[in-house]
């Protein structure tokens, strides 16, 4: 059975983590490699949203009762294949995990320029990963009420 809740309150946490990375977006490189608050706030919040993203993949791959990941990025990958993201955002979103335990645990060694990459090019996936959930739960509610 689907935690629909606990998706949801994930989902609102996305929502607001992705604001936050939009209005770090609008930083010029050259700013935000030397600001520590800007390169800070960008590594949390792209790590927080790596976060629910990975959650809730794993709320849904145990709700759902699919194939156990054996890894963070398996989740990506068995949400695919079960139709819950199309295999264009899959291809997208495919070392996620990785970049995840970079910014959790070789924090030494964080690149300010992959980070600022990311911040212009990946928020946009955080938006499609959650519209995509939500068309699913949507499409797969069983009952004429809507999921959420």
């Amino acid at each position: 059975m689907l935690d629909i809740e606990g998706i949801e309150a994930r989902l609102d946490k996305l929502d607001e983590y992705v604001q936050v990375l939009k209005e770090l977006q609008g930083a010029a490189r050259s700013t935000f490699l030397t600001d520590y608050h800007l390169y800070g706030l960008a590594e949390r919040y792209l790590q927080l949203s790596i976060e629910c993203l990975l959650d809730i993949g794993i709320m849904l791959v145990t709700g759902l009762r699919l194939r156990r990941p054996e890894r963070h990025q398996d989740v990506v990958d068995i949400l695919v294949e079960a139709g819950v993201l199309s295999p264009e955002l899959g291809t997208r979103l495919a070392g996620i995990a990785g970049f995840r335990n970079i910014l959790v645990h070789e924090y030494l060694q964080i690149d300010r320029n992959l980070v600022y990459q990311k911040l212009q090019e990946g928020i946009a996936d955080f938006e499609n990963f959650a519209a995509e959930v939500v068309r699913f739960l949507q499409q797969n509610r069983g009952d004429d009420k809507e999921i959420l």
